[in-house]
């Protein structure tokens, strides 16, 4: 800046002015966005609950629910992954959850359970939460889990379900231990 007229170095810190007006709208805005831009800690807090539901059969699996239930729909996509990679008590404990929160977004994946999961117990828990919840209230939720209901009818008379491997659903070799029979097929001809 030195060795410049008087006259340019005005015309500059005029222009820096002139660009600038706006910072006072630009903080205000800035500041009234830093709330929403804040790290949501409830993700973490859902895991936590998560990994109770999954990892442990004991009292602390009731209060775990019941915390969980707290953040409604905003647990419902974390229950959904951890569903898929749990033990059969630990997928119990994941639909109780879901039944706990209500909610109607919980339909689809309480479809999926009952018609796939590889624990008959885990499937006739899922779907007696459809069969409940069709029963009753809200409307939305009744009418979804009806349709549901009848999703889970037609799979499975189509013979879609759980696949399973050797007894109890061991790895080995593949058996059809609770598929239903395929459409139309009579009992088995037994050779004499």
């Amino acid at each position: 800046m030195r060795g410049l007229p008087i006259a340019v170095m005005r015309g500059r810190a005029a222009r820096c002015v002139r660009r600038n007006r706006g910072w006072p709208a630009a903080l205000a805005a800035l500041l009234t966005l830093m709330p929403a831009a804040c790290e949501d800690v409830s993700h973490g807090d859902i895991s936590d609950e998560i990994n109770i539901l999954v990892r442990r059969d004991d009292a602390l699996v009731p209060p775990a629910t019941e915390r969980l239930a707290v953040y409604q729909r905003k647990a419902v996509p974390q229950i959904e992954t951890a569903i898929h990679t749990a033990a059969p008590s630990g997928r119990l404990h994941l639909v109780a959850a879901l039944d706990r929160i209500g909610d109607v977004e919980a339909v689809p994946i309480l479809r999926h359970v009952a018609v796939f999961d590889t624990s008959a117990e885990v499937r006739a828990a899922a779907e007696s939460i459809l069969r409940r919840w069709a029963s009753g209230s809200p409307a939305a939720r009744a009418s979804r889990a009806s349709a549901a209901l009848a999703e889970i009818a037609r799979k499975r008379a189509a013979g879609e379900g759980p696949l399973l491997y050797g007894a109890a659903g061991l790895p080995g070799a593949p058996s059809t231990v609770g598929a239903p029979e395929p459409v139309g097929a009579g009992p088995p001809e037994v050779a004499h």
